[in-house]
């Protein structure tokens, strides 16, 4: 499926999932436990909002499950153990799974994924790239069998199978090396019948209830958003231009720059700028994590301020940085970067460690009186009309105020027009 064509039919429930959910994502978690009672993985299950459940577009929820493990990294959203990751038919076949790490990873294939030659091929090409598979609320057929040779884990519904129907199933499974799950088990007793019919792994409300966490998202920048969609469909991507218009698109950038510093990259260098960002990723790393990013954010109608407050930043620190010889690409990233913890609400301290920046930028991200923060630092005291801390910086730290605040007047200029649709 093209890149139009996935946002053409996302659009239309996104429109209700954005209206429910606001500025925040939400995701619910339920541990599998082993036999002694810990906890083997966690399912990620999308929710809609604050009341726990979803009812509508699957092959939506997947794609924005998938773009939460970017956002807030796998690792935090399983707690370090084994992340269940609903999969539909479409996130199998066109790879989109791939940014996920597949050490921490196990692709749950839905029940109503229809196991066809192009389905199969698809699986076997990811588990040679080393992830494991569930198939979720199994029942055995002859097309099943294929599936059944790959399978890692094999789940099976206690509240839509009887005490017949699994002792056929498993006789039936007898050769396959998968491990067996119980699932939806919601009582002492079944639990009991779960462990003496040879079940390994248990999940259900007998255990724990789906927790509900709630992660809030960057504010968007659609005009770029729009022109790296137009981008992605160059072939081979022009890197240079690319760059600029990710530049524009804070919360890009911070997807960008999570993926480097995740499992699933493991690239673990320090970047400088967007660009570099780029190429260490690679293009089809790049063209997933911002297809999937662009369907989740399009229609969010959040507010744009802090995002309007972002541009400008980043660009004063570009501007700025080739007075006093600093790195503009690296300043940019500072700028641009400085408001995560209000956008997303949570201490800068939690967030530096997920990107690969150098460590004086994020010690500067964090507050802290470093050379490389000095324009950032002057900057948020000139937002604040605090002059007399303007007036002392400039003074102990060789500032020339007045080229900082026509480089500010430029940045604002600059800003403006990048959140203008073209």
């Amino acid at each position: 499926m093209t890149i139009d064509v996935a946002l053409a039919e996302s659009g239309r429930t996104l429109r209700s999932v954005t209206a429910a959910g606001g500025a925040l994502r939400y995701v619910a978690r339920q541990p599998i436990l082993n036999l002694r009672g810990q906890v083997h993985g966690y399912e990620l299950l999308f929710r809609e909002g604050p009341d726990a459940f979803f009812s509508g577009d699957g092959d939506l929820a997947t794609r924005t499950m998938l773009d939460n493990t970017v956002c807030f990294g796998l690792e935090r959203l399983a707690a370090g153990a084994l992340a269940f990751v609903n999969c539909t038919r479409e996130s199998l076949t066109e790879e989109l799974v791939n940014i996920l790490p597949p050490s921490l990873t196990v692709l749950e294939i839905l029940e109503d994924v229809e196991p066809t030659p192009d389905l199969v091929k698809a699986c076997r090409k990811l588990k040679q790239a080393g992830f494991r598979f569930a198939l979720d609320d199994f029942t055995l057929t002859p097309a099943m069998e294929p599936l059944v040779e790959m399978a890692d884990y094999i789940k099976i519904d206690f509240k839509l199978s009887g005490p017949l129907d699994r002792q056929w199933i498993l006789r039936r499974l007898e050769k396959s090396v998968a491990a067996l799950v119980a699932e939806k088990v919601e009582t002492q007793e079944e639990y009991q019948e779960a462990c003496k019919e040879g079940f390994t792994y248990f999940q259900g409300y007998y255990f724990c209830r789906p927790i509900l966490m709630e992660n809030r998202k960057l504010p968007a920048n659609y005009s770029s958003q729009m022109q790296i969609l137009k981008m992605l469909g160059d072939e081979p991507l022009n890197l240079r231009r690319l760059s600029e218009a990710v530049k524009r698109e804070a919360s890009l950038t911070y997807r960008l720059l999570r993926l480097i510093n995740s499992p699933a990259c493991a690239v673990r260098q320090e970047v400088r700028s967007v660009q570099a960002a780029l190429i260490a990723v690679g293009e089809e790393n790049f063209r997933r994590i911002a297809t999937l990013a662009i369907t989740c954010e399009l229609n969010a109608g959040q507010p744009a301020e802090l995002l309007r407050m972002a541009l400008v930043r980043g660009r004063f620190c570009e501007l700025a940085a080739g007075l006093y010889a600093l790195d503009a690409t690296e300043q940019y990233l500072l700028g641009l970067l400085s408001l995560l913890s209000a956008m997303l609400r949570i201490p800068m301290a939690k967030l530096t460690p997920s990107l690969p920046l150098r460590k004086e930028i994020c010690r500067a991200l964090e507050g802290a009186s470093v050379p490389a923060g000095r324009l950032l630092r002057w900057l948020a005291s000139y937002e604040n009309g605090n002059w007399a801390e303007c007036d002392r910086m400039a003074r102990e730290e060789g500032l020339r105020q007045r080229e900082l605040a026509a480089c500010y007047s430029q940045a604002l200029l600059w800003a403006e027009d990048s959140m203008k649709f073209s």
